[in-house]
């Protein structure tokens, strides 16, 4: 199947082209039909499939076809910034050429900016739910004239809290209307969101709930105290040519990414207490090859599109199967093949056993053997929210002669491995 079978107008089929799209994915061979006959639709697939053009493109087709009128007249809810910016760049890039205007709308900025830009006249609204609700608390934007709703990532939305406020957004939205809801798993609540909004929905699914095929499983087992230890072993000794490390906590990203740089590590971190600006400037700088190792909270799972990460490691394993769904598949996009690289303790067992259920398939399980430990492990603490010394990035191995920090608390031999078996995960057999 090609695009041509869609028989997009001549403005979208070159939009196609030079977004260098050849043949569609398996979400947009099913979904890009329906919405295009203005269908509603409940479209589940796994991140990294190509859910954004799925639902971008009929909707551009859509609104070219009546004009631009410079009034909301369609609307995509998304749960985090990065992924309301994601979406209005590639919805700026089909458009470019056209009178159709759009604007991502997220808290984190100024709002009078935003306020100015609807007031001069925008065809399409990516917005954040929080800061969408703002504005029409202020009268600042009139959504009577949406005619295509699409809300992406709905389970995120979900985990974030935000069903309340995506039910108000719904009370200003005309009943008459196409809807759309994608998400890559579909909790109960979701699905009976989706029953409620929808109207004979045609329903799209991708195997929601399995990791793609291109990523690799592994797990290690390790100390809490000697993860640090060995997340500088994997970087220094690996060919990790980008890297998205998860850690649970904002302090603990914070930290990590400190001790990193301070190992010679180009690293930066992406968690909520930047600021917009310092956000968008670590994910430009991962993006662009200036910073090799991202250390990211679960705020980057979802709607980071950045092509080309060969590993995710998950310092710090999920909450839920449906989280690690959404960690790895940052990794093994655009027909790459990436690795997923587990840290597991003790406490993580059950967890393991849920993520594997989930994937269907035992991880691969590996013994990584670590010099013995000499002092406290920083990154394990509870890090102060303040001081976050600035240093230089470095080039993406360590300095020739350093060493990496390493915690107390250990009495094991030199090179001997670092608890590999703890509750059966490392065993030889397994290497």
């Amino acid at each position: 199947m090609s695009f041509d079978t869609f028989q997009f107008n001549d403005h979208i089929a070159g939009a196609i082209r030079r977004c260098g799209f050849t043949t569609p994915t398996p979400i947009q061979q099913q979904a890009l039909g329906p919405v295009l006959a203005r269908r509603d639709m409940l479209g589940l697939a796994q991140t990294g499939t190509g859910k954004t053009a799925a639902f971008a493109l009929p909707t551009v087709q859509h609104l070219m076809a009546t004009g631009a009128t410079g009034r909301p007249r369609a609307l995509i809810i998304a749960p985090t910034r990065e992924l309301a910016e994601q979406i209005n760049e590639f919805v700026r890039t089909v458009i470019a050429g056209t009178p159709l205007r759009s604007l991502s709308v997220y808290g984190g900025v100024g709002k009078p900016g935003q306020v100015e830009r609807i007031r001069r006249g925008v065809d399409l609204i990516v917005a954040c739910p929080g800061r969408l609700l703002d504005l029409l608390n202020d009268r600042a934007v009139d959504l009577g004239g949406v005619e295509t709703l699409i809300l992406d990532e709905a389970d995120h939305m979900f985990d974030k809290g935000f069903l309340p406020d995506i039910r108000r957004i719904l009370r200003q939205v005309p009943k008459k209307r196409q809807t759309l809801v994608f998400s890559a798993t579909m909790p109960a609540e979701i699905r009976h969101l989706a029953e409620e909004i929808l109207t004979d929905p045609v329903t799209v699914q991708i195997n929601p709930t399995r990791s793609v095929d291109a990523i690799s499983h592994q797990v290690i087992s390790v100390e809490q105290s000697r993860k640090t230890d060995l997340l500088v072993h994997l970087l220094a000794s690996e060919p990790m040519t980008s890297t998205l490390v998860f850690a649970r906590t904002k302090h603990k990203a914070k930290g990590l990414a400190q001790k990193l740089i301070q190992a010679g590590f180009r690293a930066t971190s992406l968690q909520g207490n930047l600021s917009q600006n310092r956000r968008q400037q670590a994910l430009d700088g991962f993006k662009d090859g200036t910073f090799t190792v991202l250390v990211a909270t679960d705020i980057a799972a979802r709607g980071i599109d950045v092509v080309g990460i060969s590993h995710v490691i998950n310092y710090d394993l999920p909450d839920t199967a449906e989280a690690y769904i959404h960690r790895t598949g940052r990794t093994g996009r655009a027909s790459r093949t990436g690795e997923a690289v587990n840290f597991a303790t003790a406490e993580d067992r059950r967890m393991l056993t849920t993520i594997e259920r989930s994937l269907s398939r035992r991880m691969d399980r590996r013994e990584i053997a670590l010099p013995a430990a000499t002092r406290q492990e920083p990154a394990t603490r509870q890090e102060p929210a303040a001081r976050q010394t600035p240093a230089a990035p470095r080039g993406g191995q360590r300095r020739q002669g350093q060493t990496a920090a390493k915690p107390a608390g250990s009495t094991r031999r030199e090179g001997r491995p670092a608890r590999a078996g703890v509750f059966g995960l490392g065993g030889r057999g397994n290497r």
